[in-house]
């Protein structure tokens, strides 16, 4: 079996660091499924701006557009999140920077993903009435 590893590697030692393969197949994944997901919300998005509140709570609470809707907004969160920390950890090389870059990426994106997947049980589990 031929090595691919160049000379100064092969004494070194260094090679794959055998990780990253199932973070990258994950971000993968949940970019596929976003496709789907995106097309779905347009959709709700145009039916949403016919209704009324009253229409637009029924149809926020229906079991299906709930589950939808939170997998959209959680999905669509994490991949933001994973993104930038992506980012972050690629081209910021100062630890201290790094550190709180990847904190405020981490708040930036589950405290409002956080917020609008409660509103939205909220609003599915009867808490939506004016």
């Amino acid at each position: 079996m031929a090595s691919y590893r160049t000379p100064l590697g092969r004494a070194r030692g260094l090679g794959s660091a055998k990780h990253g393969a199932a973070e990258w197949l994950a971000e993968k994944y949940v970019t596929l499924s976003l496709v789907p997901l995106t097309l779905w919300a347009v959709f709700g998005v145009l039916r949403l701006a016919t209704l009324d509140y009253a229409g637009a709570v029924a149809w926020v609470s229906s079991p299906l557009n709930a589950t939808l809707l939170v997998l959209t907004i959680a999905l669509s969160f994490w991949h933001m999140h994973r993104g930038m920390r992506v980012v972050v950890e690629d081209y910021i090389h100062k630890k201290n920077s790094k550190l709180a870059l990847l904190l405020l990426n981490f708040i930036v994106c589950g405290l409002p993903g956080a917020l609008a997947v409660f509103s939205i049980l909220k609003v599915a589990f009867g808490g939506g009435a004016y």
